[in-house]
């Protein structure tokens, strides 16, 4: 079979790509970005769609050419694409497939897609789903509940930063929410399996594992595979888990948003029976799967270093907007010093202070809202070298400053680098 991906980029679609691939299929991939996928997958043909932007058939004629199966994996938490990215684009994208003699359409749902949960991402998923079971493809739907693996991704990345706390373990609520927890490969499985012919169309399958947690318990597995030793839980109220997501949806890529706390609430058990009987194989277990494969040093840096990230861009932001204030009112006598030492004339010390205050505040504004973090890191960094290198030269003293004004930069600068490093979570 020709298979096209879309979504190919995240942690669910990497794992169908792969699964795909294994068994011998002809497989291609479309995501917003795709350089670093086709080093990861060499035999594999990506094709750069943004689904934002993609709500006409004409953006998806040449991707579905010659495919038998197009699987969406695709999706969006949080964020005003999520109504494009789950319902303009693929359909969109069945029409192209129609019109090309596409037989069959899969589309990765969530086990939360129901009326009652009220969110913009349920709703949109369910509006999601009517646009596939009205596509005139023989359609598949499955509904996940929470997919883990070796990686992590979403509320899975969130679950391992939990369990990573130190000394004591964040417990939402009473910590009484109930997943069935499926693995990521076995999900990608029966991707695989619901894509052949001989798989009845027309049916929606909750992929889940074979036994169901609730969140207490799966901290407390996740925080002994890492290798943290007996958990200690601290129950956090969930008002101030409110109020943390609705800032996370204000800075727009937090570890906690109003959406993901939704969905944990609203029950993501499912029938592991059901879904066995149903693609002809068990899912492994929690438990199997974690013995199976022991966290590394790598797993627990990530688990670690996962609340790290978003209070180091807090840091940065604050510290680009306190600079940015201090030049605005308080900086005439140092900008005019500077100048002078320069040899520039003392006009310019106005417009030299207002825009490189202007150029702090543009530079806090793109660690909130920004979607590239290479790009901020980096112009972080020219920034933040070219005002050590430009003042270094006009006051040379500040270098032998007890205080170290101008030292200060350099770990700031090896800060701003780990934020690129560690702040990037595709």
């Amino acid at each position: 079979m020709k298979i096209l991906v879309v979504g190919a980029s995240g942690f669910i679609g990497r794992h169908i790509i792969a699964e795909f691939v294994s068994h011998g299929h002809d497989v291609s991939g479309v995501a917003r970005s795709t350089d670093d996928l086709a080093y990861a997958f060499p035999t594999v043909d990506f094709i750069p769609i943004d689904l934002e932007k993609a709500t006409t058939a004409d953006a998806w004629r040449a991707a579905v050419e010659g495919v038998d199966v197009v699987v969406n994996a695709a999706g969006l938490l949080r964020g005003p694409g999520m109504e494009a990215v789950h319902v303009a684009a693929p359909k969109a994208l069945y029409s192209a497939a129609i019109a090309a003699g596409v037989r069959r359409g899969v589309l990765i749902s969530a086990i939360s897609a129901r009326a009652e949960v009220d969110t913009d991402y349920s709703l949109s998923k369910l509006d999601g789903e009517a646009v596939l079971r009205h596509s005139g493809l023989d359609w598949v739907i499955l509904r996940p509940s929470l997919v883990y693996g070796d990686g992590s991704y979403g509320g899975t990345s969130l679950i391992r930063g939990l369990a990573g706390f130190p000394i004591f373990v964040p417990l939402p609520g009473n910590g009484d929410f109930a997943f069935t927890p499926i693995h990521v490969r076995d999900l990608a499985r029966s991707v695989r399996l619901v894509c052949d012919e001989s798989f009845q169309p027309g049916q929606v399958l909750d992929p889940v594992g074979p036994e169901t947690l609730s969140l207490r318990e799966f901290l407390a597995r996740y925080r002994a595979w890492l290798g943290f030793g007996k958990v200690l839980f601290l129950p956090v109220p969930m008002m101030i888990l409110n109020v943390l997501g609705r800032i996370g949806d204000f800075v727009g890529d937090g570890p906690i948003a109003t959406n993901s706390l939704r969905q944990m609430v609203a029950g993501n058990a499912g029938d592991s029976a059901a879904f066995a009987e149903a693609v002809g194989f068990s899912p492994v277990s929690v438990e199997a799967s974690l013995r199976d494969r022991p966290a590394q040093v790598q797993d627990r840096w990530h688990a670690r270093l996962f609340f790290v990230a978003p209070l180091l861009q807090f840091v940065l932001i604050a510290m680009w907007l306190a600079s940015a204030w201090l030049g605005l009112f308080h900086g005439e006598i140092q900008t005019g010093a500077l100048v002078q030492q320069l040899g520039l004339p003392l006009v310019w010390a106005d417009p030299l202070r207002i825009g490189s205050s202007a150029l702090d505040i543009g530079i806090a504004a793109m660690l909130v809202f920004g979607r590239s973090h290479w790009r901020v890191t980096l112009l972080q960094l020219l920034v933040v070298a070219g005002y050590t290198l430009v003042i270094g030269l006009a006051l040379p003293e500040l270098w032998l400053d007890p205080l170290g004004p101008l030292l200060k930069n350099f770990p700031v600068m090896l800060a701003i680098a780990i934020f690129g490093v560690i702040g990037d979570k595709r």
